[in-house]
């Protein structure tokens, strides 16, 4: 697959840095990927903090990857032993074809927990990650749902997009299970899940096939209709979530 072929040129440039071990979270981790479509989330654990010189190794590394087609897919943060236990620290992440510094979140450090994949070493998650109290996983979900993505809702502009319809509605369908049951479920799951919370069957259709089936851009009219109908459910889906769990 063009994917093991990546990630094993991957993990040989990162080899000279040592690693402590490289894990899969996301679709890669749960068994939902689907190759050229998912994200391929990665977490580095390296021996030490990465310094100025590791971070223009890193560069380099991920420049040389560039010419893959699947290589913008490809995101990864670098951690360390004595740094990957503090939740507030913000780490090196290599993602969207650029190197910056973020936290890693509730989320994934749960997904890490639950179905985390090791590519490389000895090392499973839980050896180096503490496990994600219930509150905090929820409180992260909540804020997720209220601060980003309800605002996001009044962008008429973004809801033309097919990323914006499918993470809007599977990341709801995601934070409701995770809200009401305290599980982490697969964008696949989160599909099926959909129907049940009320989501517009036509669009729910849509996202499935353009996902899991072979259908090709919509029309301009079906685009217009599609983002009117994920707007005019999410908003109040969201704000009933949010109420129910603030």
């Amino acid at each position: 697959m063009p994917t093991d072929a990546l990630l094993d040129r991957f993990l040989t440039g990162l080899a000279p840095l040592a690693p402590v071990a490289v894990w899969a979270h996301g679709s890669l981790g749960g068994g939902d990927y689907q190759e050229g479509r998912s994200d391929l989330d990665l977490i580095a654990v390296l021996p030490r903090p990465a310094t100025v010189r590791t971070a223009w190794r890193l560069g380099l590394l991920h420049a040389s990857l560039r010419a893959d087609p699947l290589a913008g897919l490809l995101h990864c943060t670098y951690l360390s032993p004595g740094t990957a236990a503090d939740p507030e620290r913000r780490h090196l992440t290599w993602a969207h074809r650029q190197l910056f510094r973020r936290t890693v979140t509730p989320v994934t450090r749960h997904e890490l927990h639950s179905f985390g994949r090791v590519l490389h070493g000895e090392s499973p998650p839980q050896h180096l990650l503490p496990p994600v109290p219930d509150p905090e996983l929820a409180g992260f979900v909540v804020r997720d749902q209220r601060d980003f993505w309800r605002p996001a809702v009044r962008r008429a502009e973004l809801w033309r997009q097919d990323v914006w319809i499918d993470l809007g509605l599977l990341t709801f369908a995601r934070a409701t299970v995770t809200l009401r049951e305290g599980r982490l479920i697969t964008k696949r799951q989160a599909l099926d899940e959909l129907p049940a919370l009320g989501a517009p069957g036509e669009v729910v259709e849509d996202v499935a096939e353009r996902r899991y089936g072979r259908t090709g851009p919509g029309t301009d009219e079906w685009i217009t209709r599609r983002a009117g109908l994920t707007r005019s459910y999410l908003g109040p889906a969201i704000d009933t979530l949010v109420g129910a769990y603030s």
